[in-house]
């Protein structure tokens, strides 16, 4: 038998092994890798879930931001320029008739700094801007960084204080928006919240009309103004909503002390019925008047002007 084996074993040709596969057995793989690596195992699909769930944090934390815009014409680019509104970028035309105003908006732009000049052709002014009378001068905004609603609340306690916000539905007009950015701005308040959707934003116009305060005063856009009003109350922060027919005068709301935010409407329409049915009271401004409403600037100044009273 032994003989056999030795026979076979001189043979010629392939012969069975293990093709090196115990050899590298006896390697080893090296270490383990944490739980949190291995493939399938329950520690890893619980990370994988913690980060998703921290990923979606980060997105819904986001105000969102505006589509950049153009300022068109000379004398609303120096107006512009004058009111400190954001901009990147000076176009001017080439061979340009150098008149007051355009060595005004030079001026200015250079004076900023960080406002890049370029030097166009009239048919390229004529494509960015549609065809517009641009006489020569076009001012590029750039878009615009919207706070979350939640920030507006937590910067109020960053400051040890209560919050005084001022929530606008319904209004469209961007002048509006930046006059009552200039009112929250004058009586210290945290900041202005607007819906996404059918309501004015942070354009050049509302810039200049909030005076320059729209660069220390937030506004934080909502995808919806309900919601964001209801995780407003849910946080303690009273929603006060101004009404023509509110069951109560301003004088007598004495909760206007502690935590509030001010809801303003429209000035033809007032507020929407799902947002008035979330405030926790609406309230009327007393007009010996006779006035049917006021403007959404003026009414938001009048409020807050009684908030901080009786916080002082």
């Amino acid at each position: 038998m032994a003989a056999n084996n030795r026979r076979m074993s001189g043979k010629k040709g392939a012969q069975v092994g293990s093709g090196g596969q115990r050899r590298r057995g006896l390697e080893g793989k090296g270490p383990t890798p944490p739980a949190e690596m291995r493939k399938g195992h329950a520690k890893q699909r619980a990370a994988q879930a913690k980060a998703r769930r921290a990923q979606g944090r980060t997105t819904q934390r986001r105000g969102g931001r505006s589509a950049s815009e153009l300022v068109v014409g000379r004398n609303p680019v120096v107006e512009a320029l004058r009111g400190g509104v954001p901009a990147s970028t000076l176009y001017v035309q080439q061979f340009i008739d150098n008149d007051e105003r355009v060595r005004e908006a030079l001026q200015l732009a250079a004076d900023r700094g960080g406002i890049n000049l370029m030097e166009a052709p009239r048919p390229e002014l004529d494509r960015m801007t549609n065809g517009l009378n641009h006489q020569g001068l076009v001012l590029q905004v750039p878009p615009y960084e919207y706070a979350h609603p939640e920030d507006l609340v937590a910067a109020a306690h960053d400051e040890g204080e209560d919050p005084l916000i001022v929530a606008l539905d319904g209004v469209t007009d961007p002048r509006n928006l930046g006059a009552v950015v200039r009112s929250v701005s004058a009586f210290g308040g945290h900041g202005v919240l607007v819906p996404e959707r059918r309501a004015a934003g942070m354009t050049a116009g509302a810039w200049k009309t909030s005076a320059g305060t729209a660069a220390r005063t937030p506004v934080a856009r909502a995808t919806n103004l309900t919601r964001a009003l209801e995780a407003y109350k849910k946080a303690g922060v009273l929603v006060v909503g101004l009404a023509a027919d509110g069951e109560a005068e301003l004088g007598d709301v004495e909760a206007l002390d502690g935590p509030v935010v001010i809801v303003v409407g429209s000035e033809g329409k007032g507020l929407s019925r799902l947002v008035g049915e979330t405030c926790d009271v609406r309230v009327r401004i007393p007009m010996p008047g006779g006035a049917e409403s006021l403007n959404a600037g003026v009414a938001a100044g009048i409020v807050l002007y009684e908030a901080v009273r009786r916080r002082s």
